[in-house]
């Protein structure tokens, strides 16, 4: 039996929603980005910026904790212009970026509670809209 499609979805307009949610989570993903390297570099630049003395399981060198978010932070920028190119390992790599930047953020929490919240939260509809527009392609 072959596969019939329903005669009332217009193809170029689930096409046209795709492209503009990849266009979303890659400019997202580029903010996000640039949001860690700016928090990364001024834990790199002034220890004495973050919360000092406070004793938690995930508690690494302030020096530490900024050249992890630096890190993610290129990656995430050399993966969110993949996604504006529409390069075809930008997807599941972003998601994987994003995923990562959500997980040491979760970490930074006790560190700058409110910051690392915002980040998680940009990072979910990151992974949403990747996500959305996987589905949407398929």
């Amino acid at each position: 039996m072959s596969a019939q499609t329903r005669p009332d979805v217009d193809d170029s307009a689930r096409g046209f929603v795709a492209d503009l949610t990849a266009t979303f989570a890659g400019v997202l993903l580029l903010l996000t980005s640039a949001f860690d390297i700016l928090q990364g570099g001024s834990a790199v630049a002034n220890d004495d910026l973050y919360a000092q003395g406070s004793e938690y399981l995930y508690k690494f060198d302030m020096t530490a904790w900024g050249w992890v978010h630096i890190i993610l932070g290129v990656l995430g920028l050399a993966v969110g212009v993949g996604i504006l190119r529409r390069a075809s390992w930008g997807q599941i790599t972003g998601i994987m970026i994003a995923s990562l930047s959500m997980l040491t953020n979760f970490m930074f929490l006790p560190v700058y509670p409110v910051w690392s919240a915002f980040i998680i939260g940009f990072n979910a509809i990151v992974i949403w809209a990747l996500c959305a527009q996987l589905k949407t392609t398929r």
